[in-house]
């Protein structure tokens, strides 16, 4: 089925999930949409999130998607069952994938998990290694100063350097955590830096492999594989600055994205 696949995050973040799909799934279509104007999500209320992510959903069912990827771990943790229920598309989150992959991961059976505020408060994926894996332990901790961080475009150097020193202080001290998630897509932007202060002993799961592969399972389940053989014309749209925007994709794509526009996605509630 060659109509596109659609994916939403609170940002740039889940550009890197749309770089995984790019390679995973070189034949589809993909349409991005980042609510940068109101990033992050993590220090939103659940009903604020739940609002917000609807508002990006329903601007990409204007555009006939075929499946959603909700590449944020935060609408992961509070829309994602609600999405599935409601929707006639399939719906794929980051949390899931990215705890299987944990799982795969961890030889002492303790996984860390570091996200924004709103994930670490849903326990979603603690709930979901336990899931999995019911004698695994777990620890989580809220990293609130990373998404403004990268989202300004603060990727490495001494302040990004001393803010995660800073941040993941209390799992330093954890001995037996071989293996840390990056509970939200942001935080791959800011993997070397973070592994320097963990140390390479630690191995840090990223969720948009495992994602991108569930993806794709589900499409050739579902029969929605894409069997046209031209290049794909991806679509990109951001509800706040297009330059920053622009900016950002260059560091993680290595190259400048066509098709970028700057939408606006609020609705007004009378």
């Amino acid at each position: 089925m060659n109509k596109p696949i659609g994916v939403i995050d609170s940002g740039v973040g889940g550009l890197t999930v749309v770089h995984e799909l790019m390679r995973q799934l070189p034949k589809e279509k993909l349409i991005y949409l980042g609510d940068t104007k109101r990033c992050p999500y993590g220090p939103r209320t659940p009903e604020e999130i739940k609002k917000f992510t609807w508002e990006m959903v329903d601007f990409l069912l204007t555009k006939d998607i075929k499946m959603l990827v909700i590449a944020c771990n935060t609408a992961t943790a509070y829309t994602l069952t609600e999405l599935q229920n409601k929707l006639s598309i399939p719906v794929v989150g980051v949390i899931q994938p990215g705890a299987r992959a944990a799982i795969k991961s961890t030889v002492k059976d303790y996984v860390g998990i570091i996200g924004t505020e709103g994930t670490v408060k849903s326990n979603a994926y603690s709930h979901a290694l336990k899931m999995l894996k019911p004698n695994i332990q777990s620890t989580s901790l809220a990293c609130p100063l990373f998404v403004p961080m990268v989202e300004k475009g603060i990727l490495n150097g001494p302040e990004a350097l001393e803010t995660v020193k800073q941040t993941l202080s209390p799992f330093l001290i954890k001995e037996e955590m071989d293996t840390i998630i990056l509970g939200c897509t942001h935080y791959p932007l800011l993997k070397d830096v973070i592994q320097q202060v963990v140390g390479p002993e630690i191995i840090l799961i990223s969720s948009s492999e495992e994602t991108a592969r569930e993806t794709s399972t589900i499409l050739q389940v579902n029969q929605l594989l894409n069997i046209n053989n031209g290049l794909c014309a991806h679509q990109f749209y951001t509800t706040g600055d297009v330059g920053l925007f622009t900016s950002l994709t260059q560091k993680i794509f290595n190259s400048n994205i066509e098709n970028l526009k700057s939408v606006s996605i609020e609705k007004v509630v009378i």
